[in-house]
């Protein structure tokens, strides 16, 4: 099976009046004269294209409004991936974005970490969720971790106790499951956890755990960039596929890090670009994905 991580960000539908609505009569609270479209259309087509030429079984997503958008975007852009499988639960971000998951397999269980608070408790420890999923993968059972950490913006260093915090607890998460077992099983940490490794970083927690394997570094080190920002021209690894030790071993292949969605600007990958992606605007994402093929035990 495939498995991948995207950063697609800002996977929204916003509401419109039909043509037929004048809001001055109405009351302010019906929605049966309103209907919904996905934000973007000329992005969100090469989004879905980005999605479709990795084609994985199961895809966790960073950046997704809600579920009746994601439906809508699977329905409308994603026909014939057979993603019948969906979930999205509402997050701590004020603008709306939270993880979600797309599978070809069923969901046989689904927890949320967004009620827990920060050691201090002054506030929600993440900043969108820990989205913990189990798949019936043909009898197999897959666990996901789905995250998406706390930026970078305002500066690594004025962000990183935060984002310590939240690695440090979804590090907690895995030994509260797994380490009795020895961290043996079929578990993944997914997703965009906004933060690079070396020096400073806030993710030591989970990519210094004896338990995971950041399979990315399979790759040569020019090779391990997931995400291109303009402001510095810096090209770095934030998406992250952290193997269960076990399930690393099982499968010893590297991943592989999809770039055609990126724009222009990201002079580093030379390759070719979906069609329609422009210089800065519009692009899939300034994330690319990230999969890899894994079979489980």
């Amino acid at each position: 099976m495939r498995i991948a991580t995207f950063n697609c960000e800002n996977l929204f539908a916003r509401y419109r009046f039909r043509s037929s609505f004048d809001p001055r009569e109405s009351d302010g609270f019906t929605i049966n004269n309103l209907a919904f479209d996905i934000y973007d259309e000329t992005e969100k087509q090469i989004t879905a294209m980005a999605i479709r030429e990795v084609n994985a079984d199961v895809i966790a997503l960073q950046e997704v409004e809600n579920l009746p958008t994601l439906d809508r975007f699977t329905s409308r852009y994603l026909g014939g991936l057979n993603y019948r499988h969906r979930m999205v639960i509402d997050g701590n971000d004020q603008r709306g974005i939270d993880v979600a998951v797309l599978s070809r397999f069923p969901l046989t269980g689904v927890r949320s970490y967004r009620h827990e608070r920060n050691p201090a408790n002054t506030a929600c420890l993440f900043s969108r969720d820990c989205l913990e999923v189990r798949a019936d993968c043909n009898g197999k059972e897959l666990t996901l971790y789905i995250n998406h950490l706390k930026s970078m913006i305002g500066g690594r260093a004025a962000t990183k106790g935060r984002r310590e915090e939240q690695a440090k607890r979804v590090a907690g998460v895995i030994d509260e499951r797994w380490r009795s077992s020895g961290y043996s099983g079929n578990f993944i940490v997914l997703g965009d956890l906004n933060d690079y490794p070396g020096a400073g970083s806030a993710l030591d927690p989970l990519l210094g755990h004896e338990g995971m394997v950041n399979v990315l570094e399979r790759l040569p080190l020019p090779e391990q960039w997931t995400h291109f920002y303009a402001g510095g021209n810096e090209y770095r690894q934030l998406d992250y596929l952290l193997l269960s030790r076990s399930l690393a071993e099982h499968n010893a292949a590297p991943p592989e890090v999809m770039r055609k969605g990126l724009p222009f600007r990201a002079e580093r990958y030379e390759g070719e670009r979906l069609p329609h992606v422009g210089e800065n605007d519009p692009k899939a994402s300034d994330h690319a994905p990230l999969y890899m093929d894994i079979e489980l035990f």
